[in-house]
């Protein structure tokens, strides 16, 4: 009998190995893009979802309240220039004007792949990446 059949979680040790070989922490999601029926809508699907059964919208020019993960991946996607964020479990639809979707789509790509990435040069819910001041480390005392 073939190793991994014996073993089933053997692949998965496998996988989450080479992910810390690379250096990144955390659940790296796999997005797939599609136009909307307007040029300035994109529908960003992934393997995850973001908000559960909530839908959360949000506008440019309106505060963003909240650190939970849709708040954080909006305000990103607002930054780079869209207009209007609407997240809905694990459909991220962007509606954005005088932008080149060329040019915005890989970067808000970038943001969804990377967003619960703890460690690694792409970290998405790094302190540093949040906009928070890293804690101290933690001084152990000598027994």
């Amino acid at each position: 009998m073939a190793p991994s059949l014996r073993r089933p979680w053997l692949r998965y040790v496998r996988t989450v190995h080479d992910t810390y070989a690379r250096g990144t922490m955390g659940q790296a999601i796999t997005v797939s893009v599609r136009a909307g029926g307007r040029p300035e809508v994109r529908f960003f699907e992934c393997n995850r979802s973001i908000t559960g059964m909530a839908i959360e919208t949000y506008t440019y020019g309106e505060p963003i309240e909240g650190r939970r993960p849709p708040d954080v991946l909006a305000g990103r996607i607002l930054d780079m220039g869209a207009t209007r964020v609407t997240i809905y479990s694990n459909v991220v639809t962007v509606e954005a004007r005088d932008i080149a979707w060329s040019e915005i789509e890989p970067k808000v790509i970038h943001a969804m792949e990377h967003l619960f990435e703890f460690y690694g040069t792409d970290a998405g819910w790094s302190f540093e990446a949040r906009g928070m001041e890293t804690p101290p480390p933690l001084e152990v005392a000598d027994s």
